[in-house]
Protein backbone atom coordinates (compact mmCIF):
# COMPACT_ATOMS: atom_id res chain seq x y z
CA UNK A 1 0.00 0.00 0.00
CA UNK A 2 1.47 3.48 -0.91
CA UNK A 3 1.67 5.73 1.91
CA UNK A 4 3.12 9.49 2.71
CA UNK A 5 6.08 9.23 4.72
CA UNK A 6 6.31 12.55 6.81
CA UNK A 7 9.82 12.64 8.47
CA UNK A 8 11.00 14.36 11.72
CA UNK A 9 12.37 17.67 11.91
CA UNK A 10 12.80 21.30 14.03
CA UNK A 11 10.57 21.74 16.63
CA UNK A 12 7.80 23.49 14.96
CA UNK A 13 7.43 20.18 12.41
CA UNK A 14 7.50 18.29 14.57
CA UNK A 15 4.22 20.32 16.94
CA UNK A 16 3.18 20.13 13.20
CA UNK A 17 2.94 16.01 13.01
CA UNK A 18 2.09 16.03 16.33
CA UNK A 19 -0.75 18.16 15.34
CA UNK A 20 -1.34 16.11 12.32
CA UNK A 21 -1.91 13.08 14.38
CA UNK A 22 -4.16 15.08 16.73
CA UNK A 23 -6.72 15.69 13.80
CA UNK A 24 -6.51 12.75 12.22
CA UNK A 25 -7.51 10.66 15.68
CA UNK A 26 -10.08 12.86 16.38
CA UNK A 27 -11.73 12.71 13.07
CA UNK A 28 -13.06 9.24 11.24
CA UNK A 29 -9.80 8.23 10.11
CA UNK A 30 -8.89 4.91 11.36
CA UNK A 31 -5.61 4.23 12.57
CA UNK A 32 -3.42 1.50 12.33
CA UNK A 33 -0.78 -0.08 9.80
CA UNK A 34 -1.70 0.02 6.32
CA UNK A 35 -4.83 2.15 7.31
CA UNK A 36 -5.48 5.75 7.22
CA UNK A 37 -2.59 6.35 9.67
CA UNK A 38 -0.24 5.27 11.55
CA UNK A 39 3.51 5.28 13.11
CA UNK A 40 6.70 3.72 11.44
CA UNK A 41 8.45 3.51 14.42
CA UNK A 42 11.35 1.83 12.60
CA UNK A 43 12.06 4.27 10.47
CA UNK A 44 10.84 7.18 12.72
CA UNK A 45 7.90 8.29 10.14
CA UNK A 46 4.04 9.16 10.76
CA UNK A 47 2.79 7.41 7.52
CA UNK A 48 -0.65 8.64 5.50
CA UNK A 49 -2.49 6.11 3.15
CA UNK A 50 -1.93 7.68 -0.45
CA UNK A 51 -5.25 7.33 -1.04
CA UNK A 52 -7.18 8.81 1.92
CA UNK A 53 -4.60 11.97 1.91
CA UNK A 54 -5.64 12.40 -1.94
CA UNK A 55 -9.74 11.90 -0.78
CA UNK A 56 -9.59 13.79 2.35
CA UNK A 57 -11.40 17.28 3.01
CA UNK A 58 -8.74 18.80 4.78
CA UNK A 59 -10.22 22.00 5.19
CA UNK A 60 -13.09 20.19 7.18
CA UNK A 61 -10.35 18.27 8.95
CA UNK A 62 -8.68 20.91 9.79
CA UNK A 63 -11.59 23.57 11.35
CA UNK A 64 -13.36 20.16 13.22
CA UNK A 65 -9.94 19.15 14.96
CA UNK A 66 -9.55 22.57 16.46
CA UNK A 67 -13.47 23.18 17.55
CA UNK A 68 -13.26 20.11 19.25
CA UNK A 69 -9.42 21.04 20.72
CA UNK A 70 -10.21 24.78 21.97
CA UNK A 71 -13.74 24.59 22.00
CA UNK A 72 -14.45 23.92 25.18
CA UNK A 73 -11.88 26.36 26.49
CA UNK A 74 -12.94 29.31 24.06
CA UNK A 75 -14.99 32.35 24.32
CA UNK A 76 -17.79 30.71 22.42
CA UNK A 77 -18.22 28.21 25.52
CA UNK A 78 -18.45 31.26 28.09
CA UNK A 79 -21.10 33.05 26.31
CA UNK A 80 -23.08 29.79 26.62
CA UNK A 81 -22.26 29.42 30.31
CA UNK A 82 -22.83 32.43 30.85
CA UNK A 83 -26.77 32.27 29.18
CA UNK A 84 -27.15 29.00 31.44
CA UNK A 85 -25.74 30.60 34.52
CA UNK A 86 -28.27 33.69 33.89
CA UNK A 87 -31.29 31.53 32.82
CA UNK A 88 -30.97 29.11 36.21
CA UNK A 89 -30.31 32.53 38.86
CA UNK A 90 -33.57 34.09 36.92
CA UNK A 91 -35.84 30.72 37.13
CA UNK A 92 -34.71 30.65 41.01
CA UNK A 93 -36.63 33.72 41.68
CA UNK A 94 -33.55 35.62 43.92
CA UNK A 95 -33.63 38.86 42.82
CA UNK A 96 -30.86 40.05 45.73
CA UNK A 97 -28.70 42.87 44.90
CA UNK A 98 -25.49 40.69 44.00
CA UNK A 99 -27.40 38.29 41.65
CA UNK A 100 -28.59 41.61 40.09
CA UNK A 101 -24.72 42.70 39.58
CA UNK A 102 -23.73 39.19 38.31
CA UNK A 103 -26.50 39.00 35.86
CA UNK A 104 -25.76 42.42 34.40
CA UNK A 105 -22.12 41.49 33.92
CA UNK A 106 -23.02 38.61 31.89
CA UNK A 107 -24.89 39.94 29.77
CA UNK A 108 -22.61 43.01 29.41
CA UNK A 109 -20.46 40.01 28.45
CA UNK A 110 -22.65 37.91 26.60
CA UNK A 111 -23.72 40.84 24.16
CA UNK A 112 -19.96 42.64 24.01
CA UNK A 113 -18.98 39.33 23.12
CA UNK A 114 -21.70 38.32 20.62
CA UNK A 115 -21.38 41.87 18.97
CA UNK A 116 -17.38 41.97 18.25
CA UNK A 117 -15.88 42.47 15.05
CA UNK A 118 -15.14 38.84 14.11
CA UNK A 119 -18.30 37.25 15.37
CA UNK A 120 -20.06 39.92 13.00
CA UNK A 121 -18.16 39.50 9.79
CA UNK A 122 -18.49 35.46 10.59
CA UNK A 123 -22.33 35.89 11.43
CA UNK A 124 -22.20 37.76 7.27
CA UNK A 125 -20.66 34.57 6.03
CA UNK A 126 -23.03 32.43 7.59
CA UNK A 127 -26.56 34.10 7.27
CA UNK A 128 -27.84 32.69 4.77
CA UNK A 129 -27.02 28.93 5.55
CA UNK A 130 -28.36 28.94 8.93
CA UNK A 131 -31.80 29.03 11.19
CA UNK A 132 -33.27 32.29 12.23
CA UNK A 133 -30.21 34.06 11.50
CA UNK A 134 -32.88 37.05 12.53
CA UNK A 135 -32.10 36.57 16.15
CA UNK A 136 -28.67 37.68 16.07
CA UNK A 137 -29.97 40.96 13.63
CA UNK A 138 -32.26 40.98 16.61
CA UNK A 139 -29.72 41.60 18.65
CA UNK A 140 -27.67 43.96 17.16
CA UNK A 141 -30.73 46.48 17.04
CA UNK A 142 -31.33 45.65 20.98
CA UNK A 143 -29.20 44.23 23.08
CA UNK A 144 -30.67 41.99 26.21
CA UNK A 145 -29.61 44.11 29.48
CA UNK A 146 -30.86 43.93 32.85
CA UNK A 147 -33.86 46.69 32.54
CA UNK A 148 -35.92 44.36 30.35
CA UNK A 149 -38.60 42.33 32.29
CA UNK A 150 -37.51 38.37 33.49
CA UNK A 151 -39.44 36.59 31.14
CA UNK A 152 -38.49 38.74 28.19
CA UNK A 153 -34.54 38.39 29.34
CA UNK A 154 -34.88 34.59 29.85
CA UNK A 155 -36.91 34.46 26.42
CA UNK A 156 -33.96 36.37 24.51
CA UNK A 157 -30.86 34.13 25.95
CA UNK A 158 -33.48 30.91 24.97
CA UNK A 159 -33.45 31.81 21.39
CA UNK A 160 -29.94 32.79 21.23
CA UNK A 161 -28.65 29.63 23.19
CA UNK A 162 -30.64 27.33 20.30
CA UNK A 163 -29.42 29.75 17.54
CA UNK A 164 -25.61 29.89 18.45
CA UNK A 165 -25.77 25.91 19.32
CA UNK A 166 -26.22 25.10 15.56
CA UNK A 167 -23.59 23.38 14.31
CA UNK A 168 -22.38 26.07 11.71
CA UNK A 169 -22.89 28.54 14.08
CA UNK A 170 -20.85 27.01 16.98
CA UNK A 171 -18.42 26.49 14.46
CA UNK A 172 -17.97 29.32 12.74
CA UNK A 173 -18.17 31.87 16.23
CA UNK A 174 -15.48 29.31 18.19
CA UNK A 175 -13.00 29.49 15.02
CA UNK A 176 -13.27 33.48 15.41
CA UNK A 177 -12.27 32.86 18.87
CA UNK A 178 -9.63 30.14 17.97
CA UNK A 179 -7.96 32.22 15.25
CA UNK A 180 -7.56 35.25 17.33
CA UNK A 181 -6.19 34.14 20.84
CA UNK A 182 -5.08 30.84 19.54
CA UNK A 183 -3.92 30.37 16.28
CA UNK A 184 -2.27 33.67 15.61
CA UNK A 185 0.39 33.47 18.46
CA UNK A 186 2.36 30.90 15.85
CA UNK A 187 1.23 32.12 12.62
CA UNK A 188 0.02 34.70 10.80
CA UNK A 189 -0.64 37.46 7.83
CA UNK A 190 -1.96 34.12 5.76
CA UNK A 191 -4.75 32.63 4.47
CA UNK A 192 -7.81 33.83 7.44
CA UNK A 193 -5.48 35.45 9.05
CA UNK A 194 -4.56 38.13 6.33
CA UNK A 195 -5.57 41.67 7.36
CA UNK A 196 -7.69 41.63 3.79
CA UNK A 197 -9.25 38.79 4.30
CA UNK A 198 -10.65 39.34 7.73
CA UNK A 199 -14.14 39.58 6.63
CA UNK A 200 -14.25 36.60 4.11
CA UNK A 201 -15.33 32.99 4.55
CA UNK A 202 -12.45 31.14 6.77
CA UNK A 203 -13.11 27.71 5.33
CA UNK A 204 -12.51 29.08 1.32
CA UNK A 205 -9.58 31.18 2.71
CA UNK A 206 -8.03 28.05 3.92
CA UNK A 207 -8.91 25.88 1.23
CA UNK A 208 -7.39 28.19 -0.68
CA UNK A 209 -4.03 28.90 0.44
CA UNK A 210 -3.17 25.64 2.71
CA UNK A 211 -5.53 22.29 1.06
CA UNK A 212 -5.97 22.67 -2.50
CA UNK A 213 -2.26 23.26 -2.81
CA UNK A 214 -2.04 20.20 -0.77
CA UNK A 215 -3.82 17.96 -2.54
CA UNK A 216 -2.42 19.24 -6.18
CA UNK A 217 1.28 18.20 -4.29
CA UNK A 218 0.19 14.89 -3.48
CA UNK A 219 -1.80 14.14 -6.84
CA UNK A 220 1.55 15.42 -8.80
CA UNK A 221 4.81 13.66 -9.69
CA UNK A 222 7.95 15.58 -9.20
CA UNK A 223 10.99 13.85 -10.84
CA UNK A 224 11.51 16.93 -13.01
CA UNK A 225 10.77 19.64 -10.29
CA UNK A 226 14.08 21.72 -9.84
CA UNK A 227 13.42 23.19 -6.33
CA UNK A 228 13.95 21.95 -2.72
CA UNK A 229 11.92 21.95 0.56
CA UNK A 230 14.10 23.81 3.17
CA UNK A 231 12.33 21.73 5.89
CA UNK A 232 11.90 18.22 4.50
CA UNK A 233 14.29 18.24 1.04
CA UNK A 234 11.70 16.85 -0.92
CA UNK A 235 11.12 17.84 -4.52
CA UNK A 236 8.45 20.78 -6.00
CA UNK A 237 7.73 23.41 -8.79
CA UNK A 238 8.58 26.75 -8.17
CA UNK A 239 4.77 27.39 -8.64
CA UNK A 240 4.36 25.28 -5.02
CA UNK A 241 6.54 26.67 -3.19
CA UNK A 242 5.44 28.36 0.06
CA UNK A 243 7.23 31.20 1.64
CA UNK A 244 7.87 30.63 5.72
CA UNK A 245 7.59 33.48 6.63
CA UNK A 246 3.74 33.13 7.59
CA UNK A 247 5.21 31.68 10.80
CA UNK A 248 6.13 34.40 13.76
CA UNK A 249 9.60 34.47 14.93
CA UNK A 250 10.86 32.48 12.01
CA UNK A 251 11.41 34.88 9.04
CA UNK A 252 10.97 38.44 7.86
CA UNK A 253 8.37 38.98 4.69
CA UNK A 254 10.71 37.36 2.23
CA UNK A 255 9.63 39.74 -0.53
CA UNK A 256 11.30 43.06 1.36
CA UNK A 257 14.18 41.52 2.94
CA UNK A 258 16.30 39.89 0.76
CA UNK A 259 19.88 40.98 1.67
CA UNK A 260 20.33 37.52 4.54
CA UNK A 261 20.36 35.73 1.52
CA UNK A 262 23.23 34.87 -0.46
CA UNK A 263 23.22 37.27 -4.38
CA UNK A 264 19.78 37.90 -2.45
CA UNK A 265 18.38 35.18 -4.07
CA UNK A 266 15.69 33.55 -1.55
CA UNK A 267 15.67 30.19 -1.07
CA UNK A 268 13.60 29.73 2.59
CA UNK A 269 10.75 28.17 0.82
CA UNK A 270 8.72 25.09 2.03
CA UNK A 271 6.50 22.40 0.47
CA UNK A 272 2.48 22.60 0.65
CA UNK A 273 2.59 19.69 3.09
CA UNK A 274 5.60 21.09 5.24
CA UNK A 275 3.12 24.34 5.19
CA UNK A 276 0.40 22.66 6.25
CA UNK A 277 2.01 20.92 9.23
CA UNK A 278 2.97 24.75 10.13
CA UNK A 279 -0.89 25.20 9.97
CA UNK A 280 -0.92 22.89 12.36
CA UNK A 281 1.22 24.23 15.45
CA UNK A 282 -1.16 25.51 17.40
CA UNK A 283 -2.78 21.85 17.67
CA UNK A 284 0.52 19.84 18.49
CA UNK A 285 1.10 22.61 21.77
CA UNK A 286 -0.89 22.05 24.97
CA UNK A 287 -2.55 24.83 26.62
CA UNK A 288 -1.39 24.59 29.91
CA UNK A 289 -2.48 27.81 32.19
CA UNK A 290 -1.48 30.52 30.53
CA UNK A 291 1.48 28.75 28.18
CA UNK A 292 1.24 26.52 25.53
CA UNK A 293 3.56 23.79 25.81
CA UNK A 294 5.34 21.08 23.53
CA UNK A 295 7.79 18.27 24.29
CA UNK A 296 10.40 17.67 21.57
CA UNK A 297 11.09 14.39 22.54
CA UNK A 298 12.46 13.59 18.86
CA UNK A 299 14.21 10.20 19.37
CA UNK A 300 11.38 8.24 19.31
CA UNK A 301 8.72 9.68 17.38
CA UNK A 302 5.69 7.74 19.00
CA UNK A 303 7.12 8.32 22.63
CA UNK A 304 6.53 12.58 21.09
CA UNK A 305 3.14 11.77 19.98
CA UNK A 306 1.84 10.04 23.36
CA UNK A 307 3.08 12.63 25.51
CA UNK A 308 1.73 15.62 23.33
CA UNK A 309 -1.08 14.26 21.90
CA UNK A 310 -4.81 15.83 22.56
CA UNK A 311 -7.11 12.74 21.98
CA UNK A 312 -11.08 13.88 21.57
CA UNK A 313 -11.42 16.59 24.52
CA UNK A 314 -14.46 16.19 27.28
CA UNK A 315 -15.26 20.34 27.88
CA UNK A 316 -15.18 19.50 31.61
CA UNK A 317 -11.82 17.81 31.28
CA UNK A 318 -10.65 20.81 29.22
CA UNK A 319 -11.97 23.15 31.19
CA UNK A 320 -10.15 21.62 34.41
CA UNK A 321 -6.70 21.10 32.64
CA UNK A 322 -6.65 24.92 31.31
CA UNK A 323 -6.27 25.82 34.60
CA UNK A 324 -3.42 23.65 35.28
CA UNK A 325 0.24 25.05 36.03
CA UNK A 326 3.32 24.51 34.00
CA UNK A 327 4.74 22.29 37.11
CA UNK A 328 1.12 20.28 36.91
CA UNK A 329 1.48 18.96 33.52
CA UNK A 330 4.93 18.28 33.74
CA UNK A 331 4.26 16.12 36.46
CA UNK A 332 1.32 14.68 35.17
CA UNK A 333 2.73 13.82 31.66
CA UNK A 334 6.08 12.47 32.89
CA UNK A 335 3.73 9.41 33.74
CA UNK A 336 3.39 9.10 30.40
CA UNK A 337 6.90 8.77 29.53
CA UNK A 338 7.63 5.87 32.19
CA UNK A 339 4.67 4.18 31.37
CA UNK A 340 6.13 3.50 28.07
CA UNK A 341 9.04 1.87 29.52
CA UNK A 342 11.27 3.59 27.50
CA UNK A 343 15.00 1.91 27.96
CA UNK A 344 17.52 4.78 28.51
CA UNK A 345 15.82 7.70 29.85
CA UNK A 346 17.57 11.18 28.12
CA UNK A 347 16.68 14.75 28.27
CA UNK A 348 13.86 16.58 27.38
CA UNK A 349 13.59 20.01 25.60
CA UNK A 350 10.37 21.77 26.88
CA UNK A 351 9.54 24.61 24.31
CA UNK A 352 6.99 27.38 26.10
CA UNK A 353 4.73 30.12 24.37
CA UNK A 354 2.81 32.53 26.46
CA UNK A 355 -1.10 33.17 25.28
CA UNK A 356 0.41 36.79 24.96
CA UNK A 357 0.31 38.28 21.31
CA UNK A 358 4.17 39.95 22.25
CA UNK A 359 5.52 36.39 23.57
CA UNK A 360 7.79 34.53 21.95
CA UNK A 361 8.92 30.72 22.09
CA UNK A 362 11.02 29.90 26.07
CA UNK A 363 13.16 27.03 25.47
CA UNK A 364 13.67 24.46 28.71
CA UNK A 365 15.50 21.24 29.06
CA UNK A 366 14.10 18.18 31.52
CA UNK A 367 17.69 16.82 32.07
CA UNK A 368 17.52 12.66 32.30
CA UNK A 369 19.36 13.08 36.21
CA UNK A 370 15.65 14.89 36.77
CA UNK A 371 13.71 12.00 35.13
CA UNK A 372 16.01 9.42 37.16
CA UNK A 373 14.56 10.99 40.12
CA UNK A 374 10.99 11.57 39.22
CA UNK A 375 10.85 7.76 38.33
CA UNK A 376 11.72 6.51 41.67
CA UNK A 377 9.34 4.56 43.01
CA UNK A 378 9.45 6.22 46.56
CA UNK A 379 9.67 9.68 45.40
CA UNK A 380 6.31 9.00 42.59
CA UNK A 381 4.10 7.73 45.34
CA UNK A 382 5.20 10.57 48.03
CA UNK A 383 4.41 13.00 44.90
CA UNK A 384 0.91 11.12 44.48
CA UNK A 385 0.37 11.67 48.18
CA UNK A 386 0.90 15.18 47.81
CA UNK A 387 -1.38 15.72 44.66
CA UNK A 388 -4.50 14.06 46.52
CA UNK A 389 -4.42 17.25 48.68
CA UNK A 390 -2.00 19.27 47.21
CA UNK A 391 -2.84 22.92 48.66
CA UNK A 392 -2.90 24.65 52.42
CA UNK A 393 -3.70 27.78 53.59
CA UNK A 394 -0.53 30.07 55.12
CA UNK A 395 -1.90 33.18 56.43
CA UNK A 396 -3.91 34.46 53.69
CA UNK A 397 -2.83 32.86 50.50
CA UNK A 398 -3.26 29.26 49.33
CA UNK A 399 0.06 27.36 48.87
CA UNK A 400 0.47 24.37 46.60
CA UNK A 401 2.77 22.22 48.12
CA UNK A 402 2.52 19.37 45.34
CA UNK A 403 3.82 21.92 42.16
CA UNK A 404 6.02 23.44 44.62
CA UNK A 405 7.61 20.81 45.35
CA UNK A 406 7.41 19.06 41.44
CA UNK A 407 9.23 22.55 40.52
CA UNK A 408 12.16 22.52 42.93
CA UNK A 409 12.85 19.19 41.48
CA UNK A 410 12.76 20.23 37.83
CA UNK A 411 14.76 23.25 38.69
CA UNK A 412 17.61 21.16 40.52
CA UNK A 413 16.70 23.17 44.31
CA UNK A 414 16.23 21.33 47.17
CA UNK A 415 13.32 21.23 49.02
CA UNK A 416 14.60 22.78 52.62
CA UNK A 417 12.85 26.47 51.81
CA UNK A 418 10.05 24.33 51.31
CA UNK A 419 10.28 22.35 54.24
CA UNK A 420 10.77 25.23 56.44
CA UNK A 421 7.73 27.44 55.28
CA UNK A 422 5.53 24.22 55.57
CA UNK A 423 7.08 23.81 59.49
CA UNK A 424 6.88 27.34 60.36
CA UNK A 425 2.88 27.08 59.02
CA UNK A 426 2.18 23.89 60.79
CA UNK A 427 3.25 25.43 64.40
CA UNK A 428 -0.69 27.15 63.82
CA UNK A 429 -2.16 24.58 61.64
CA UNK A 430 -1.56 21.02 62.74
CA UNK A 431 -2.90 19.64 59.51
CA UNK A 432 0.08 20.85 57.43
CA UNK A 433 2.94 18.92 59.42
CA UNK A 434 1.78 15.64 57.58
CA UNK A 435 3.02 17.74 54.11
CA UNK A 436 5.86 18.67 55.73
CA UNK A 437 7.04 15.09 56.01
CA UNK A 438 6.47 13.92 52.69
CA UNK A 439 8.31 16.94 51.25
CA UNK A 440 11.34 16.01 53.40
CA UNK A 441 10.91 12.35 52.29
CA UNK A 442 11.26 13.51 48.65
CA UNK A 443 14.33 15.89 49.60
CA UNK A 444 16.21 12.84 51.62
CA UNK A 445 15.41 10.11 48.68
CA UNK A 446 16.37 12.66 45.56
CA UNK A 447 19.58 13.28 47.98
CA UNK A 448 20.97 9.57 48.25
CA UNK A 449 19.89 9.31 43.73
CA UNK A 450 21.89 12.22 43.10
CA UNK A 451 25.05 10.70 45.01
CA UNK A 452 24.19 7.27 43.38
CA UNK A 453 22.93 5.84 46.55
CA UNK A 454 25.14 6.98 48.75
CA UNK A 455 25.69 10.03 50.95
CA UNK A 456 24.04 10.52 54.87
CA UNK A 457 22.53 7.38 55.49
CA UNK A 458 18.80 7.86 55.81
CA UNK A 459 18.38 5.16 58.85
CA UNK A 460 20.84 8.46 61.13
CA UNK A 461 18.15 10.93 59.51
CA UNK A 462 14.95 9.32 60.77
CA UNK A 463 17.70 8.38 64.20
CA UNK A 464 17.15 12.00 64.61
CA UNK A 465 13.67 12.28 63.79
CA UNK A 466 12.89 9.71 67.04
CA UNK A 467 15.47 11.70 69.07
CA UNK A 468 13.16 14.39 68.25
CA UNK A 469 10.21 12.57 69.29
CA UNK A 470 11.19 11.29 72.36
CA UNK A 471 12.23 14.87 73.29
CA UNK A 472 8.48 16.30 72.90
CA UNK A 473 7.70 13.39 74.77
CA UNK A 474 9.41 14.35 77.67
CA UNK A 475 8.98 17.54 78.01
CA UNK A 476 5.18 18.00 77.75
CA UNK A 477 5.09 14.48 80.02
CA UNK A 478 7.41 16.68 82.20
CA UNK A 479 4.84 19.55 82.15
CA UNK A 480 1.88 17.59 82.41
CA UNK A 481 0.59 18.88 79.31
CA UNK A 482 -0.64 17.75 75.67
CA UNK A 483 -0.41 20.46 73.35
CA UNK A 484 3.25 21.36 72.02
CA UNK A 485 2.51 25.23 72.60
CA UNK A 486 5.09 25.24 75.22
CA UNK A 487 7.77 24.51 73.29
CA UNK A 488 6.23 26.51 70.09
CA UNK A 489 8.62 29.08 70.28
CA UNK A 490 11.73 27.27 70.43
CA UNK A 491 10.65 25.11 67.23
CA UNK A 492 10.08 28.77 65.55
CA UNK A 493 13.69 29.28 66.36
CA UNK A 494 14.64 26.38 65.72
CA UNK A 495 13.34 26.59 62.06
CA UNK A 496 14.74 30.52 61.94
CA UNK A 497 18.40 28.97 62.41
CA UNK A 498 18.12 25.86 60.31
CA UNK A 499 17.20 28.58 57.54
CA UNK A 500 20.36 30.54 57.62
CA UNK A 501 22.65 27.97 58.65
CA UNK A 502 23.53 29.43 61.73
CA UNK A 503 24.93 26.61 63.61
CA UNK A 504 25.70 27.96 66.98
CA UNK A 505 22.05 29.64 67.62
CA UNK A 506 20.92 25.79 66.67
CA UNK A 507 23.08 24.19 68.77
CA UNK A 508 22.54 26.73 71.73
CA UNK A 509 18.75 26.00 71.53
CA UNK A 510 19.58 22.22 71.12
CA UNK A 511 21.72 21.84 74.49
CA UNK A 512 19.07 23.81 76.57
CA UNK A 513 15.87 21.52 75.52
CA UNK A 514 18.43 18.73 76.95
CA UNK A 515 19.21 20.65 79.92
CA UNK A 516 16.00 21.16 80.88
CA UNK A 517 14.64 17.69 80.24
CA UNK A 518 18.07 15.60 81.24
CA UNK A 519 18.06 13.54 78.74
CA UNK A 520 21.43 12.57 77.08
CA UNK A 521 22.50 14.69 73.73
CA UNK A 522 22.06 12.44 70.83
CA UNK A 523 25.72 11.43 68.79
CA UNK A 524 23.91 12.48 65.61
CA UNK A 525 24.37 16.50 66.71
CA UNK A 526 28.15 16.13 66.19
CA UNK A 527 27.53 14.52 63.01
CA UNK A 528 25.58 17.18 61.99
CA UNK A 529 27.93 20.07 62.11
CA UNK A 530 30.01 18.33 59.44
CA UNK A 531 28.79 19.97 56.56
CA UNK A 532 25.68 22.30 55.58
CA UNK A 533 23.67 19.05 53.70
CA UNK A 534 24.03 17.07 57.09
CA UNK A 535 23.06 19.89 59.12
CA UNK A 536 20.10 20.55 57.05
CA UNK A 537 18.97 16.79 56.77
CA UNK A 538 19.28 16.17 60.79
CA UNK A 539 18.17 19.63 61.73
CA UNK A 540 14.96 19.24 59.76
CA UNK A 541 14.45 15.66 60.76
CA UNK A 542 14.73 16.86 64.41
CA UNK A 543 12.64 19.45 64.14
CA UNK A 544 9.87 17.14 62.28
CA UNK A 545 10.51 14.48 65.38
CA UNK A 546 10.34 17.77 67.91
CA UNK A 547 6.87 19.17 65.96
CA UNK A 548 5.38 15.61 66.18
CA UNK A 549 5.85 14.02 62.90
CA UNK A 550 6.50 10.32 64.32
CA UNK A 551 3.14 10.38 65.59
CA UNK A 552 1.72 11.69 62.83
CA UNK A 553 2.99 9.37 60.36
CA UNK A 554 2.10 6.48 63.00
CA UNK A 555 -1.55 7.73 62.41
CA UNK A 556 -1.39 8.03 58.76
CA UNK A 557 -0.20 4.10 58.38
CA UNK A 558 -2.97 3.08 60.58
CA UNK A 559 -5.24 4.90 58.58
CA UNK A 560 -3.62 3.83 54.92
CA UNK A 561 -4.28 -0.17 56.77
Amino acid sequence: MECIKITKGDFLKNAGIVGMWNMLFISDASQGVNKDFWVDEDEQVLCINREFAVNADWTDLYFKAFVETYGPVCTYQEILNRIKKCKEVIGKGDDNEKNKSDIKEDLKYITEKMLSNSYQSGFKNICEKIENPEIYENLKKKKINIKMECNEIVQRLSELETFIEQPLCRETFCMKSIIYNYINRFWNSKSFLLRANAAKDMREMFEKDFSKPLKEYFLKLHEKSKEYCIECNTLMDSKEKVSIAFMKDMADDLSRKRSAFWNCKVDAYICPLCAYLYALVPLGFRLIGNKFVFQNIDYSMEVMIAVNKAGKVDRKEAARQSEEKYTTWIARTLNTIFELKIAELKNIPVILRGTNADDRYIFNVLHKDVLKVLKDKEIMDDLEKLSKHPKVRIQNDFLNVYEAAVKNLINYNNQFRLINRLLKASIETEGILSRAVLVFKIQIRTFKITQNEGGINPMSVWSMRNSGYELRKAILSAKGVVSDECIRGTIYRLTNALSVGNTERFMDSIIRLYVSSKLDVPNGFIAMLQDRETFNQYGYAFILGLKGSHHVEKEENKNEK
